[in-house]
């Protein structure tokens, strides 16, 4: 159905949630020295894709990327696939990305991004593999409006053959995921040693109780100094 067709009260809002997986990040990759015109010494790519083998389009009206003050034009606005931008530079910045929506009753959703132009690998350093920081992100559609929903549930897929990311999130996924096991085992066990450690100095303090009890049934005519 086209985006076309619907006014600008989109027909109230559906029940449920939407989740649509993206990735966004750069690639950069190193010209081997300054280049002499500019003092740039890397080439890079920002940018938002579908996760998945979807077109992103159906239901993302343009994309902005705000670079940094220094370029001419430091806002770059995206109507349609690839939402990328492409520059030459020598530094890093923080670029702010904003997505906006077929309807415009969706609020748009802002990402920052830290542009990556250098890595310690000496294979990156030399230029001969390109620097990657890439994300997974999922954009949440809260009881979405009738027109989004339709436009979300009905999204056609860009080709048959399965999305390649610059990053192997399988892998990052794996590694999260035995990071998390091995954070709570460690909690664990600092918590056992702080239960320990709170018995041992509840035991102690009861003991002095005993003891000062002691000594005063002992001394009953004492008097506190």
């Amino acid at each position: 159905m086209s985006t076309f067709e619907y006014g600008p009260d989109s027909g109230g809002r559906t029940k449920g949630v939407i989740l649509k997986p993206v990735v966004y990040g750069n690639v950069a990759k190193y010209f081997g020295k300054k280049r002499e015109e500019d003092g740039h010494t890397h080439q890079w790519t920002v940018y938002v894709r579908p996760f998945e083998n979807e077109d992103m389009s159906t239901y993302v009206k343009k994309i902005n990327f705000k670079l940094h003050d220094s370029y001419a034009n430091q806002n770059r606005v995206l109507t349609k696939p690839p939402y990328e931008v492409t520059e030459t530079g020598w530094g890093e910045f923080e670029i702010v990305i904003k997505i906006y929506f077929q309807d415009p009753n969706e609020r748009p959703v802002t990402f920052y991004h830290i542009l990556k132009l250098f890595q310690n690998s000496p294979e990156i350093v030399v230029g001969k593999k390109p620097v990657v920081s890439e994300f997974y992100e999922e954009i949440v559609f809260q009881e979405p409006t009738v027109m989004m929903h339709q436009l979300l549930t009905n999204i056609p897929h860009l080709s048959t053959s399965p999305v390649k990311h610059d990053a192997d999130f399988e892998e990052k996924k794996v590694s999260t995921l035995d990071s998390i096991v091995k954070a709570k085992a460690k909690v664990k066990n600092e918590l056992s040693e702080l239960k320990d450690r709170l018995q041992l100095a509840k035991e102690t303090i009861q003991k002095f109780r005993d003891e000062v009890q002691n000594l005063q049934l002992g001394n009953p005519t004492s008097t506190p100094t």
